[in-house]
């Protein structure tokens, strides 16, 4: 179970993204990787026929494990080769 750390749900807000976009990029990850103490999801979406990256940022060193951000990008190549 993870929790949902205020900035994030701001951040979602304000970046159109919602809780359950968050929890499916957790649950099926093509990706993860350890950065800064953090651990993050990545997953791809299709949005109007354009793919991005959704990238979510969770300190596991805490109990329990808090997300910490998350977003979208459109720039793939920079965070999956």
């Amino acid at each position: 179970m993870f929790q949902f750390s205020l900035h994030c749900l701001e951040q979602l807000a304000k970046r159109n993204l919602t809780e359950e976009m968050v929890n499916w990029v957790i649950n099926t990850a093509i990706d993860k990787t350890a950065e800064d103490n953090l651990m993050i999801y990545q997953n791809m979406v299709t949005e109007n026929g354009k793919k991005y990256l959704l990238r979510v940022f969770v300190n596991e060193n805490k109990t329990p494990p808090i997300i910490i951000t998350a977003y979208k990008t459109s720039n793939i190549k920079k965070y999956i080769p």
